[in-house]
């Protein structure tokens, strides 16, 4: 896919990424360090959570996301948020395997800097049952393509 600028980007493009492996070593590794909570940490005490099982942080899972849209969305300057709505809608156990889909839903050029606007993003975080675990919308930053940073 081509580098999107603000003189490319359009409503309806759409992205799928590569499989990402979640291994229990990640998600534990994560918790301890991020969400400490008993049922990302402990297998016994995960048996007796609301969960049933070990699962992984949503925002380990919100992390692999992020990866995943770099990785497949080639914002030319890089995806830079302007704001989030997450949504988690099912849990993320070790040994899932996630991919992203998405599309951009509008996009609005900014009537006091035309130099960029603001593209606004869908992304379903899905495993490998089929089933939606994250929802997300995004708006992120998109420049022209003779923007220049230095």
């Amino acid at each position: 896919m081509e580098a999107i600028y603000l003189e490319n980007c359009q409503v309806g493009l759409t992205f799928k990424s590569r499989s990402y492996h979640l291994t229990e070593e990640e998600a534990i590794s994560f918790a301890e360090k991020y969400d400490p909570q008993p049922f990302h940490l402990d297998k016994s005490a995960a048996e007796n959570s609301f969960f049933k099982q070990l699962c992984a942080s949503g925002w380990l899972v919100t992390a692999i996301m992020m990866k995943l849209m770099v990785e497949s969305i080639p914002f030319k300057h890089g995806d830079i948020g302007a704001g989030v709505t997450l949504n988690w809608t099912k849990p993320v156990y070790p040994g899932d395997d996630l991919h992203i889909e998405g599309k951009i839903t509008d996009f609005k050029a900014s009537k006091s800097k035309p130099d960029r606007g603001i593209a606004f993003v869908s992304v379903k975080v899905i495993n490998q049952e089929d089933d939606v675990v994250l929802e997300n919308e995004s708006k992120v930053v998109v420049f022209a393509k003779d923007k220049d940073f230095s």
